[in-house]
């Protein structure tokens, strides 16, 4: 029963595991966004709710050397913080 149960698992992954990834990778891109949205008065852009998002600072910080390098840039691009 056992082997019949790892078949199945096996199967189970192989069809599967193409839409995790791609829905991983979504996921990505909707906190990429969200970074940016976040940080764009750091960055220079004008953002209407920037007073909102300024509570949200603390948690996206944690990972934002993860995101300014996979957004390309090699040094943090807000003036003050280095996380380089």
């Amino acid at each position: 029963m056992s082997l019949l149960r790892r078949i199945e698992s096996f199967f189970d992954e192989l069809y599967a595991a193409p839409f995790r990834r791609q829905q991983r990778r979504s996921q990505r891109r909707q906190e990429d966004l969200f970074r940016l949205l976040v940080l764009s008065e750091a960055l220079g852009v004008p953002n209407p709710a920037s007073f909102y998002c300024l509570e949200l600072m603390p948690f996206i910080l944690e990972d934002f050397h993860a995101w300014h390098r996979r957004m390309g840039m090699e040094h943090s691009p807000v003036d003050g913080f280095r996380c380089c």
